[in-house]
């Protein structure tokens, strides 16, 4: 399966934004998709992940409260909302996708290009 993020940008802190996640040549319903970020300098962080059903997700400490995420599998598309954001969350976002339900990266078989958001303060 190909993934593809879109929707970054820069925005001024305080402000939302919807990352979109859109999957092609593979079958989308079968994999459980994460959204991780990496800041210049920084590890890779997961942020959230969602099961192949859209049933369960997971979201890490840093972000929960203000990012959620959900799927609709027949437009292929897992969505990352962002809400409140802050200079800090300046990174590239980066969706993924795996059989296993998992907030570690090397879980992930398949990932997309990222896409850039930067928040201005």
């Amino acid at each position: 399966v190909q993934l593809q993020a879109f929707g970054g940008g820069l925005v001024q802190a305080g402000a939302s934004l919807r990352l979109s996640c859109i999957a092609s040549q593979g079958t989308f319903g079968g994999f459980n998709i994460g959204w991780f970020r990496q800041a210049p300098g920084k590890e890779r962080e997961f942020l959230t992940v969602i099961s192949s059903t859209g049933i369960v997700t997971l979201s890490g400490d840093s972000v929960k409260g203000r990012y959620t995420i959900s799927r609709d599998n027949a437009k292929n598309t897992v969505w990352l909302q962002i809400n409140t954001l802050r200079p800090e969350d300046t990174a590239a976002y980066f969706c993924a996708a795996g059989t296993r339900y998992s907030k570690r990266g090397q879980d992930y078989d398949y990932w997309g290009q990222g896409t850039q958001v930067t928040v201005s303060s």
